[in-house]
């Protein structure tokens, strides 16, 4: 069993990916949806507003201290190497970095930049808003399933 401190960090982790999870499936079920039911301009202008202020410590806090949380977690339990739940531990880390963080990076977050150069009234904006719904919503799906596996993954190096 995970004990000490170690435990301490890994129930952190389940609260940090945990959230974040929530945060996503939140955009996936309902957010994005009612967006995209509005006119592009107006969808255009509200996911705009929505990103400016996703950067404000509130969510970056979780999102990014989550981050910093799994690649300690994956660094103690290299260094440590504990017998119990180093697998779940290891592949909650990675979960969470590659699918959730990373994905963020390298998927959402330029598509996010693109549509903030648009200017929302433009047929530009009306152009690409039902591409970037489409894409966005893809990754953020992805995102969202591996954020939730990452916090399973913690619970189960805790069992």
């Amino acid at each position: 069993m995970i004990d000490g401190p170690y435990l301490w960090l890994t129930v952190l982790g389940v609260l940090g990916t945990g959230l974040v999870a929530g945060v996503f499936c939140g955009f996936s079920t309902f957010v994005m949806r009612g967006l995209a039911s509005l006119p592009p301009a107006q969808g255009v202008a509200a996911m705009n507003a929505i990103n400016v202020t996703a950067v404000m410590p509130a969510f970056m806090i979780v999102f990014m201290g989550s981050a910093v949380l799994c690649a300690v977690l994956a660094v103690v339990t290299f260094v440590l190497w504990p017998g119990d739940g180093r697998v779940a531990l290891l592949l909650g880390s990675a979960l969470y970095l590659f699918g959730s963080f990373g994905v963020t990076m390298i998927a959402n977050v330029p598509r996010n930049d693109t549509l903030a150069r648009l200017d929302p009234g433009t047929p530009e904006a009306a152009a690409y808003w039902p591409t970037y719904v489409r894409e966005w919503m893809f990754w953020n799906h992805v995102r969202t399933v591996a954020s939730a596996c990452s916090a399973v993954a913690y619970v189960v190096a805790l069992t």
